[in-house]
């Protein structure tokens, strides 16, 4: 490093002002290498801003399990649930930027900016996304007592009786309330919204009848589409879901241009090195091909997702502003 920047110095004659700032910045350099490449030399942090055993939760711990056998340092699950997520992200945006605490960030993340109206944290200047970990598509269901097996026939259904089916969410701005209302403009239908604590109520008041449909991870109500208790109709995503390869999406049932996922992702706080930000996010691409890291993952209805950290920043930075319109549209209160 010395021998590189004596030769810096003798290819330039620069001022001497600005000779010693380039060896300050080349030192600079060197100093955020060598620190990337003995991280991490003590246990990460990693808060989850969910209960624990949900999908959040389950996604993180099987990513934090890997992280710790790569690294052979803890990566230690700190579950801070409440207010959608906000309090746990509030914790995450306030820590030292040193690369010791990872924030797991996901759909509700973007969709707070929108829906809360004022947050005790920047979404974007507070925190830096560091990289996705996975994403999987809602399903469509409905009741069996509901008389249609497609999207057409339940869109004409709803459009002969304005405002007389409904659907369950797992709570007000939650990804499985605006996926349908984003549905519910694009198609130009009324149709009830019912808020539920949670998916676990919505399913049993389907098999009731009391109401008529949700739209809820595929992890959620596949096992229900598979006993014949529900009836699958279309999924969200792009393309049709590897696992359910005879229920078509959305978009081609229906709608065009719907699409709609439930990603999960980890950030740190603004500030952290970029030498760190770009380990962490090469180290999850590695952990993204393990089979058996894909194998778990399609068992929650998800499939591993990888892009570069200012790709994924990009990303983020879009998904607020696409919720923010639908959130606007819906009315979507917080409860």
């Amino acid at each position: 490093m010395v021998a590189l920047l004596h030769r810096v110095g003798s290819l330039f004659r620069f001022s001497r002002p600005l000779h010693l700032r380039i060896w300050a910045l080349l030192i600079a350099c060197a100093s955020a290498n060598a620190f990337a490449q003995d991280y991490p030399n003590r246990p990460i942090r990693f808060i989850v801003t969910f209960l624990p055993g949900g999908p959040a939760d389950t996604v993180s711990r099987l990513i934090a399990s890997k992280l710790t056998d790569a690294w052979r340092q803890q990566v230690v699950i700190d579950n801070r649930a409440g207010a959608n997520g906000i309090i746990g992200s509030e914790l995450g945006a306030r820590a030292a930027p040193d690369g010791y605490t990872m924030l797991y960030i996901n759909t509700s993340f973007t969709i707070n900016t929108s829906l809360y109206p004022k947050l005790p944290y920047d979404p974007v200047k507070d925190l830096t996304p560091v990289t996705p970990m996975a994403a999987g598509p809602a399903m469509l269901v409905v009741g069996l007592s509901v008389p249609v097996r497609s999207v057409q026939e339940l869109i004409a259904l709803a459009k002969a009786k304005p405002g007389e089916l409904s659907y369950g969410s797992s709570g007000n701005g939650s990804p499985s309330h605006l996926s349908v209302e984003l549905l519910k403009r694009e198609a130009k239908i009324d149709i009830l919204h019912v808020p539920y604590k949670g998916a676990a109520g919505v399913v049993t008041d389907m098999f009731a009848g009391q109401i008529q449909m949700t739209m809820s991870t595929i992890a959620a109500v596949l096992p229900y589409v598979k006993a014949n208790r529900l009836r699958a109709l279309a999924v969200t995503s792009a393309k049709r879901w590897p696992a359910t390869p005879d229920v078509p999406t959305i978009a081609e049932a229906a709608v065009p241009g719907y699409v709609q996922s439930n990603w999960h992702g980890i950030a740190m706080p603004a500030g952290a090195p970029s030498a760190i930000v770009a380990k962490v996010n090469a180290e999850l691409a590695r952990i993204a091909r393990l089979p058996d890291v894909r194998e778990r993952l399609d068992a929650l209805g998800m499939a591993p997702l990888s892009m570069p950290p200012t790709e994924f920043a990009a990303f983020v930075k879009a998904d607020i502003g696409n919720w923010a319109k639908v959130v606007k549209l819906s009315g979507a209160k917080p409860e």
